[in-house]
C-alpha cells in the first residue's frame, strides 16, 4: 500500500473514531458576553432597596389595585371627594399639630434643611396637612361639612418589621365643619365597610378622650397613679411620664401591662356633655349593628384628638396576632390650633400595607383549599387580522362591563391555550382568520374540549351566560 493511501486510511479511522464519541461542549462565551455578565452581576450587587422601603410587584400589585378601587367606591358612595396634599411640608406644621413629646415628632420624622435654611420634612401623617390646606384655601367658605379622601405615601423613621415600613401608604378620610356625633359614627361605618368589602371582618375598639378640660383633670389622677408605680414601668414609659403620660396607656410592653390594667379610666372623668356625645355615637353603632369593644386604654398616638377615638382589628382566633389596621377620631381643636377658625372635625386613616398583609394571607389560604373556581374566560387569536379584530371585541366587551383574559403578544394558539390553562379559564374564545371572515367566534369549554360556533354579535350574551349574570 502506498504511503499516500495508508495516510488516507488512518485519517478516515481517526475521523470515524471522533464521530463515534461526540462530546457535548457548551459554546464558548465571547468576551463581550463575559463582560456583560460581570456588569449585570456587579449592578445587581449595587442595586439595593433603602432600608424600610419596598417594591410592589405582580401579583401583589393586583391586590393593591383592588384596595384602591374599593376605597374609591366606598368614598364615592358616602359622598367624600378626592384631594391631595404634597409629600413635603414645613416641619413646624407637625410640631404644632402632632406635638412635642410624641414619638412621631421626637423620633420618627424625616426632617431636612432646605437650601434657603428652612426646615422641611416628609409628611408623617395626613391630618395636619389636611387642616393646613383647609385653612390656606378658605374651605370654611364652602358648604359644610367638607368631606374629603385621599390615598398617598407617608414616611416615618420607624423600626421596620412585618407590615410596617418607613415609607407606607394610607387611605385617609376626613369630615370637617360638623360637630354632630353622627359624623363619628359615619366615619366608623365607612372604615368598617371598606374592610368588609375587601373580605376582612373586623371589630371596632372605641373610647372617648372627652374635651381638653376633661383630659386635664384626668391627667392629674393618671400621673399620680403612674408615679406611684414608676418602678414597674419600662424605660420608655418612664420618659413618657414626664413628656406625654397619656401614651403610657398605649404601651405594648408586657412589663407595663399589669400597671396599665389597674390605671384610672378616662370615662370616669368625662363631663356630662362628653358622656352624652359618646353614648350617642355608640347608639348609632348599635343601630347599624357594627361590633365594637369599649377600650379604656385606647388613646391614639397624637395630641390633637378629642372625644371619640377608634381603631379596628382583624377578627382572628389568635388575639396576640391582632394588630390595628386603621385608626381615627375627632380633632375639634386642631384647625384653630394651626391658626384657623374654631372648626369641628373628625377622620380616620387605614394602613394599606397592613391591610395588604391580611389580603395576601387570605389569598394564600383560599388557593390552598379546593373550591369551585369563579368562571374565567380567555380570548385567543390566530393571525394578524384576528389580532386586530380581537382588540376591538375586547374593548366592546369592556364597555359592556365584561372583561376577558388575553395576551395579544402571543401569536401561537398553543401558547395562548397554555396561558388559558394557567389562568384556570373555564372557557376560551378563539378567533381565527376564517372566523373573522364569517363574523363568528369559537367558544371552547376547557374541561370537556367541546367547541361551539357563536355569532360575534352574540359574544356579550354568551359571556353573560358563562359568568351567570
Amino acid at each position: 500500500m502506498s504511503p499516500k493511501k495508508e495516510m488516507k486510511k488512518k485519517f478516515v479511522k481517526v475521523t470515524q473514531t471522533k464521530k463515534a464519541k461526540p462530546v457535548n461542549v457548551a459554546p464558548k462565551k465571547t468576551a463581550a458576553e463575559i463582560d456583560e455578565a460581570k456588569t449585570a452581576k456587579k449592578i445587581a450587587g449595587q442595586l439595593m432597596l433603602v432600608r424600610g422601603m419596598k417594591d410592589v410587584l405582580p401579583p401583589q400589585g393586583d391586590l393593591w389595585l383592588k384596595m384602591l378601587r374599593t376605597a374609591a367606591d366606598i368614598a364615592t358612595a358616602y359622598d367624600f371627594h378626592y384631594f391631595e396634599t404634597p409629600v413635603v411640608e414645613a416641619t413646624s406644621l407637625f410640631v404644632r399639630a402632632v406635638g412635642r413629646g410624641t414619638d412621631v415628632v421626637d423620633k420618627e420624622m424625616y426632617t431636612f434643611e432646605d437650601r434657603d435654611g428652612g426646615k422641611i420634612c416628609l409628611r408623617p401623617e395626613m391630618t395636619a396637612s389636611v387642616a393646613r390646606a383647609y385653612i390656606m384655601h378658605g374651605l370654611h367658605t364652602q358648604p359644610q361639612p367638607v368631606k374629603i379622601w385621599n390615598i398617598g405615601p407617608l414616611f416615618r423613621y420607624d423600626r421596620p418589621q412585618a407590615g410596617r415600613y418607613r415609607e407606607f401608604h394610607q387611605l385617609d378620610c376626613e369630615t370637617i365643619g360638623e360637630a354632630s356625633p353622627v359624623v363619628d359614627a359615619e366615619l366608623i361605618v365607612v372604615a368598617y365597610n371598606f374592610l368588609r368589602d375587601l373580605g376582612i371582618t373586623s371589630t371596632v375598639r372605641v373610647n372617648s378622650l372627652g374635651t381638653p378640660a376633661d383630659r386635664e383633670q384626668y391627667l392629674v389622677e393618671l400621673v399620680g397613679y403612674f408615679r406611684s408605680k414608676r418602678s414597674y414601668l419600662c424605660e420608655d414609659c418612664k420618659k413618657r411620664l414626664l413628656k406625654n403620660p397619656l401614651r403610657i396607656l398605649d404601651c405594648k410592653n408586657d412589663s407595663c401591662a399589669g400597671v396599665i390594667a389597674e390605671a384610672p379610666q378616662i370615662v370616669d372623668w368625662l363631663s356630662e356633655p362628653s358622656k352624652t356625645f359618646f353614648m350617642t355615637v355608640l347608639e348609632y353603632l348599635d343601630e347599624l349593628e357594627i361590633p365594637y369593644i369599649l377600650t379604656p386604654t385606647l388613646v391614639r398616638g397624637l395630641d390633637y384628638y378629642t372625644h371619640t377615638v377608634f381603631e379596628m382589628v382583624e377578627d382572628t382566633e389568635d388575639e396576640k396576632a391582632q394588630s390595628s389596621l386603621l385608626g381615627g377620631g375627632r380633632y375639634d381643636g386642631l384647625i384653630e390650633q394651626l391658626g384657623g377658625q374654631s372648626t369641628p372635625a373628625a377622620g380616620f386613616a387605614v394602613g394599606l400595607e397592613r391591610v395588604m398583609a391580611v389580603l395576601e394571607r387570605q389569598t394564600k389560604a383560599v388557593t390552598e383549599q379546593p373550591m369551585n373556581p369563579k368562571p374565567e374566560v380567555f380570548f385567543a387569536h390566530l393571525g394578524d387580522q384576528a389580532r386586530r379584530r380581537t382588540l376591538k371585541i375586547i374593548e366592546e366587551l369592556r364597555r359592556s362591563g365584561l372583561t376577558v383574559r388575553h395576551n395579544l403578544a402571543k401569536a401561537s394558539l398553543k401558547a395562548q391555550l397554555e396561558l388559558a390553562n394557567k389562568y384556570n379559564a373555564t372557557h376560551t374564545l378563539i378567533l381565527g382568520q376564517k372566523e373573522v371572515q364569517d363574523g363568528t367566534i369559537l367558544v371552547r369549554n376547557m374541561e370537556s374540549g367541546i367547541q361551539e360556533i357563536v355569532d360575534q354579535k352574540k359574544v356579550r350574551q354568551t359571556l353573560q351566560k358563562i359568568y351567570g349574570i
